[in-house]
Order: C-alpha cells, then structure tokens, then sequence
C-alpha cells in the first residue's frame, strides 16, 4: 500500500468499476441493470481473493482497502449525453489509461498483466450477466453493442 498515493490507488479502483459501469449502460434495461451491477459487486469483492499475490488488487481491493477507502471514492459524474454519444466509454478507457501509468514501475510486469485481465474481467462479468432487452431475458447474454465496447477495452488494455 505504502507504494501507492491516495490519488493512485483512486485511480486504481476506478478503472474496472468504470469498465463495468460503461458495460452496463451501453445496454441498459430496468432487470439486467440491477443485474450486471450485481455481476460488478462480486467481481469487486472476490478480487483479492482471486488474486492473493498481487499487489495492486491487495492494494486497492482487500478487504481493508475497501473498507478505508470507501468513504473517499469519487461519484462518478454521468451525463446522459455522454452515456448516449459513447463519450463514457472514451472516458472509462481514460481512467484505463491512468490506472495503467499509476502502477508502471510500482508492480511487476506480471502483476500488471493479471491487473490487466482484472479490469477486463469486470468488464465481461457486467456483459454476461444479463440476456439483451428490457429485463434482461434475451437469449443472447453478450450484446452487440457490448461486444464492441469491450473489444474497445481489450485494445485499450493491450490484450
């Protein structure tokens, strides 16, 4: 932890909630919403005992982590013109982006790598947790408009 700013571990913890919130309302239904938030809680929650050895998701997601900085996580601002316009998706890959310049040279390349597939993990958990449509029972449980987003992730993420 004493590795990391506030700031940095901010931005750490934003990238994959940001990933999973962008997920969830390109598609976005009265059921499925409440579903793939779900999806994003569990993701959030099993993370550092998915991943007990690395250091950036023990840093960011433990249990004490959480717990100390729950009171300081900035609300993100959502607009509806920029969930519309797509401009939320640009800014998720944004907080990508600095998520990836807080931990260059503080983790290893590996832990990188896993912290990496973590953030897109988010991302497909949210996806997957609900069919397409209103509530959420459509047959496919992968959108297209979903499957884009993510394919735009992934090549933010070097995937």
């Amino acid at each position: 932890m004493s590795n990391y700013t506030p700031a940095e571990l901010q931005a750490v913890v934003k990238a994959p909630m940001m990933v999973g919130l962008s997920v969830a309302l390109v598609d976005i239904g009265i059921v499925s919403t409440a579903m793939e938030a779900a999806a994003m809680s569990k993701q959030i929650a099993a993370a550092a005992e998915k991943y007990p050895a690395n250091a950036i998701i023990q840093a960011a997601f433990s249990e004490a982590a959480l717990k100390r900085d729950e009171a300081k996580l900035e609300k993100p601002d959502i607009k509806p013109e920029d969930v519309q316009s797509g401009a939320m998706v640009d800014h998720a890959i944004a907080d990508i982006a600095a998520a990836l310049t807080a931990v260059a040279g503080k983790a290893s390349e590996a832990e990188i790598a896993e912290y990496k597939q973590f953030i897109y993990d988010c991302g497909v958990a949210v996806a997957a947790a609900a069919g397409e449509g209103l509530f959420g029972l459509g047959r496919s449980k992968i959108s297209t408009a979903e499957a884009a987003t993510l394919a735009r992730f992934k090549v933010a993420l070097g995937l």
